[in-house]
């Protein structure tokens, strides 16, 4: 029989944002570079991993980090943050899940790998410290995903443990060190897929199945 969870870790980006990949490989159009210069120079060279993991723990500020990686990539260094993540827009189904999961009586919460608050916020507009029970950005808390941790963090600030929620990525090397907590995790590659998981492990219904419903 399925032990239905209590509560519910989010990622942000990604999560309850649409893919950030479309989004990194509309920036290089914009931009004239070839396909894959931002993943390759920023995601997978020594240095730019360096410096993205010094970003999330809060060891460099977002203009630090546009300045580094401007040069890393050969590009202006402006609001380059807030230009690669330009085209991201509120993944709806997700945080209407959310909202329709806390509605329920499950505790939701949210743990992100910052980019920075400032200048740009990524998580502007989505009215977080209102509609989630606990926020944990990883440069508040110099710890990041996929530290053991950054998830203890906010299990604290949720006043559960592991085996009582569910943790939800769209990064699949983040879930492991979750499950090894006693989470059930749930790997976000389409928002309808994500859904429909958390239903059968939070045991309530998250969508409204009836297309002819009018909501007054």
């Amino acid at each position: 029989m399925i032990q239905h969870r209590k509560g519910l870790v989010l990622d942000f980006g990604g999560v309850l944002t649409t893919p950030l990949l479309p989004a990194a490989l509309a920036f290089e159009k914009r931009e004239g570079l070839p396909e894959g210069t931002l993943l390759t120079g920023l995601y997978l060279a020594p240095e730019g991993i360096r410096l993205t993991e010094r970003l999330e723990r809060g060891e460099l500020t977002q203009p630090q980090w546009n300045e580094a990686a401007g040069r890393l990539l050969g590009i202006r260094p402006d609001n380059l943050m807030g230009r690669v993540f330009a085209d991201l827009r509120p993944q709806t189904p997700v945080i209407a899940a959310a909202a329709a999961a806390r509605r329920a009586g499950v505790r939701v919460g949210i743990l992100s790998n910052s980019v920075g608050l400032g200048p740009w916020d990524l998580y502007d507009g989505y009215g977080l410290e209102e509609l989630y029970d606990a926020v944990v950005l990883s440069e508040t808390h110099a710890t990041r995903k996929p530290e053991p941790e950054a998830y203890r963090i906010v299990l604290d600030e949720l006043g559960m443990t592991a085996e009582e929620c569910v943790f939800v990525d769209d990064t699949e090397p983040y879930l492991p060190p979750a499950a090894a907590l006693g989470f059930a995790t749930v790997h976000a590659v389409d928002p309808a897929r994500t859904v429909a998981a958390l239903e059968t492990l939070l045991g309530i219904p998250l969508t409204d199945k009836d297309p002819d419903r009018v909501t007054p």
